[in-house]
């Protein structure tokens, strides 16, 4: 059954809160890359590229820190902290804009502590659903998860595009701060004694190393993470391919980058739902979504037209909704209850943390070599992702095979 968390009463509530911070969420990306892009720089695409890495750099510098509040904080506490404080940050954002006095370092600023607070936000988030649902439902609600997350991708774009032609791009980062407002409100709804809390780690010196050493000592895990990291790095830099091909290759105005970004999530809606009616997830999943993801950049590069390029695009967002979701799955059923939170910490690291790494790259490969150029990147990281699990999977295979008795 593919919505059969919704069952419980707490999932029903913190994904209702949820959906509408997504898209929120999505009208300000949406808001922030078109302000570096076309306000504040002439269609400078390193600077997006240096915007994206400013906030998504916390998720590897706050490392040690955030693993270890995931696994020992109350997490619903943690959660209205961390929420509330990403929704005075974008309305303080919002405020400088519409009054006019925004400026890129400003923009870069609110970035980089936008980052700080999501990178404590982000492994409690993933790590909370348990405590929803429980390990019996868990695919299924991280793949809802997903799928709720990108029907904000879907919408919040489009959205973005309509306030930014009618009203100012500041209205954008307004709305994302109101719309944290829902996510409060549906935690402090939450029945707490229907929660069902993660075993929580005992404080102890070395907790953090303790992550790190679990990971490298579980071949699976150091697998998923190296494609996460290959993806994360050069694959994960929609913004720059979707702006850059909007302004300088299609020529379109605000409303149509909205809907190339809106296309892309139309693809990882589908994709999620796809991971929602799974029962587990399996490491084949990670090697089909990863090739697909390359081949779709690909096709995406060599696209001749606008709408070629939004087809591209759902196909591209469905690969990568479905290596994402199922590597996410795949994580947190396989991990300890009690490490799970650095587990997690350390996934989203590699994969957001590679962001100041590889944005900064695809940037100016975007900005010298051109948007398509860009794309070619991405698809020889999926590429280069599929590769590395195939082989890790031969290689486990062979192993099992010379460890199995000979016949009699």
């Amino acid at each position: 059954m593919v919505f059969r968390s919704f069952k419980g009463f707490n999932y029903r509530v913190w994904a209702g809160g949820a959906f509408i911070s997504n898209i929120g969420t999505w009208v300000q990306r949406t808001g922030q890359d078109w302000l570096v892009l076309t306000q504040l720089t002439q269609h400078d695409a390193r600077m997006v590229g240096i915007v994206m890495a400013l906030q998504f750099a916390p998720q590897l510098l706050l490392l040690p820190w955030t693993g270890f509040a995931a696994d020992h904080f109350n997490q619903r506490k943690m959660l209205m902290v961390t929420q509330g404080l990403m929704g005075i940050l974008a309305l303080g954002l919002g405020a400088l804009t519409v009054l006019g006095h925004v400026t890129l370092w400003q923009v870069c600023i609110f970035a980089f502590l936008f980052g700080c607070v999501a990178a404590f936000d982000a492994p409690v988030r993933q790590t909370f659903v348990t405590e929803l649902v429980g390990d019996d439902d868990l695919q299924n609600a991280v793949a809802l998860n997903s799928t709720s997350f990108n029907a904000g991708r879907m919408i919040g774009p489009a959205v973005a595009g309509i306030v930014i032609a009618s009203v100012g791009t500041g209205w954008a980062f307004l709305i994302n701060g109101f719309s944290f407002v829902t996510v409060l409100i549906s935690l402090a709804f939450l029945r707490v004694r229907e929660l069902r809390p993660n075993a929580r780690a005992a404080r102890a010196r070395g907790s953090f190393v303790e992550g790190f050493r679990y990971v490298w000592n579980r071949p699976d895990l150091r697998t998923i993470m190296l494609m996460l990291l290959l993806i994360g790095t050069f694959g994960l830099n929609f913004p720059i391919f979707i702006s850059t091909m909007a302004v300088s290759v299609f020529h379109v105005d605000a409303q149509g980058y909205g809907l190339l970004s809106s296309a892309l999530a139309l693809g990882t809606v589908s994709g999620a739902l796809l991971a929602a009616s799974r029962d587990t997830p399996r490491m084949d999943l990670l090697i089909w979504g990863a090739a697909l993801f390359g081949i779709g950049c690909l096709l995406a590069a060599l696209a001749p037209t606008y709408w070629l390029f939004a087809a591209t695009l759902v196909m591209t967002g469905g690969a990568v909704l479905t290596f994402i979701s199922t590597a996410n799955a795949l994580i947190q059923l396989t991990t300890t209850p009690a490490m799970r939170g650095r587990v997690m910490a350390l996934r989203m690291s590699v994969t957001m943390g590679s962001t100041p790494i590889g944005a900064p790259i695809i940037g100016l490969v975007a900005t010298h070599m051109g948007p398509r150029w860009a794309l070619v990147f991405g698809a020889l990281s999926g590429v280069a992702a599929a590769t590395v699990a195939l082989l890790a999977m031969l290689r486990t295979r062979k192993e099992r095979a010379s460890e199995s008795p000979p016949p009699t």
